[in-house]
């Protein structure tokens, strides 16, 4: 009977380990981690990269050990058995598990996500704070037919009012608190009087501003001071670069100027984008990375009252080298 050949294996598992390090390490060498890792988690991917070559290198000088317990194929006297259970292919299938990444990752093309992952996801118009202005989620047919507004437009209206009667209604109700308790958690969270005021003090520094600059950096404020304060913005001047995306439900002379924003990976990527009007619009095919200069107007979609640029001027750019906006949670 073969015997196990617990060197073979070691050295084999610290090759993958040394792999994966050598990836992490090309993929932040060549600037191609941006489409991968937001640039805060970059840290978790030093760690990554110095531990697991640590231990692929570990490995490797255990492989050379003499093994002198063949019986149990262990190269420690733990007393437990570390032979992986199996005959030659199922240990094949397990060690391709971890080999093909690493093969595929320094094979494969990198590139960031585009419009197929936009529409797969979704996409959100402005910056996700006005009640419901995704593309793919219209205003729901309940609400329309009661006339009565959505929770999160009553709750945008007047914050105040709207916990006072929610509070009300729980109790005299006599129910659960659980759902008062959730919308005060997420209010905790944003810190709604530091938050409001963040953007209050940002619409009056843009106000100032003969045009409104979107950058990777200030892209998420933008929208969102965009979103909250859209009246004193109406008439400005707006420039900003984005991949062109579009619904199946545009004009010819509509289209989106997207960006992903991500937190932390690829993962939690979400797509956001402008809306703007523009009889250039038709001759900008989809993923084409455009510089959208315009008039800020205020524009409907689905029912939803949100920023649109009108009259604007594209111009097809290079995709930039961060395509990626972060979120800066002020």
């Amino acid at each position: 009977m073969k015997q196990y050949d617990a060197s073979f294996h070691a050295f084999i598992q610290g090759i993958i380990l040394i792999g994966f390090a050598l990836l992490m390490l090309w993929l932040t060498i060549s600037g191609n981690i941006i489409y991968y890792i937001a640039p805060k988690m970059m840290p978790f991917v030093y760690f990554a990269l110095v531990t697991f070559f640590l231990l692929g290198t570990i490995q490797i000088f255990r492989s050379t050990r003499k093994e002198h317990d063949h019986e149990h194929g262990a190269s420690c006297s733990c007393g437990h058995d570390h032979k992986i259970p199996g005959p030659p292919f199922v240990k094949l299938a397990i060690y391709s598990v971890f080999i093909l990444p690493v093969l595929l990752g320094f094979v494969l093309p990198d590139r960031s996500l585009d419009s197929s992952a936009a529409q797969n996801r979704g996409m959100t118009l402005g910056s996700g704070n006005s009640p419901a202005v995704s593309a793919a989620s219209p205003p729901s047919d309940q609400a329309e037919e009661s006339g009565e507004p959505s929770r999160a437009e009553a709750y945008l209206e007047d914050p105040d009012a709207y916990m006072e009667e929610l509070e009300e209604g729980s109790q005299d109700d006599g129910e659960n608190t659980d759902e008062l308790d959730e919308h005060y958690t997420i209010e905790d969270f944003y810190d709604q009087e530091g938050f409001d005021q963040y953007y209050v003090e940002l619409a009056e520094r843009l106000e100032h501003e003969d045009v409104i600059t979107v950058t990777e950096e200030n892209y998420l404020d933008i929208m969102t001071v965009m979103d909250v304060h859209l009246e004193k913005f109406i008439g400005k001047e707006i420039e900003m670069i984005g991949f062109a995306y579009r619904e199946p439900d545009f004009d010819d002379n509509q289209l989106v100027a997207a960006r992903f924003s991500m937190t932390c990976c690829t993962a939690d990527a979400g797509v956001y984008g402008t809306l703007i009007d523009s009889d250039e619009a038709k001759d900008i095919e989809e993923d084409t990375w455009i510089h959208a200069y315009g008039t800020i107007e205020a524009g409907e979609y689905n029912g939803y009252r949100l920023p649109v640029i009108s009259n604007a001027e594209l111009t097809e750019v290079d995709e930039p080298d961060s395509p990626y906006v972060y979120p800066s949670f002020r």
